[in-house]
């Protein structure tokens, strides 16, 4: 088994909680993309919508990438897994990516 806190962090997953634990956690990357897409709706102008489709898009390929990596549908490509893969500058971005996105989400017309 790969390292546990590297890129390939989802098959560890997937090995110690089963297929729902997986699922589970595809479940939340889900929910998290349909919130956004909700914040992008109601956001309150065109560059609000356009930046948080953009930031939910930026972490669903990362998403999808890395999974599509973990069970072999693509060659290794070095990208992590939002949230959970250990990689300093990736979190960070991840991070305050999901701050702006949180920003625009407390704007009401």
């Amino acid at each position: 088994m790969p390292e546990p806190h590297n890129d390939f962090i989802f098959a560890i997953i997937a090995e110690e909680l089963g297929f729902i634990g997986a699922g589970f956690v595809i479940l939340l990357f889900f929910l998290f993309v349909w919130r956004g897409i909700l914040i992008s709706v109601y956001a309150p102008d065109l560059f609000a919508r356009l930046l948080a489709v953009g930031i939910v898009s930026m972490i669903m390929i990362q998403v999808m990438i890395n999974i599509s990596v973990v069970i072999g549908l693509i060659p290794v490509t070095g990208i992590t897994l939002p949230f959970l893969s250990y990689g300093g500058s990736s979190l960070t971005l991840t991070l305050c990516s999901v701050g702006i996105l949180i920003n625009i989400s407390k704007y009401k017309l």
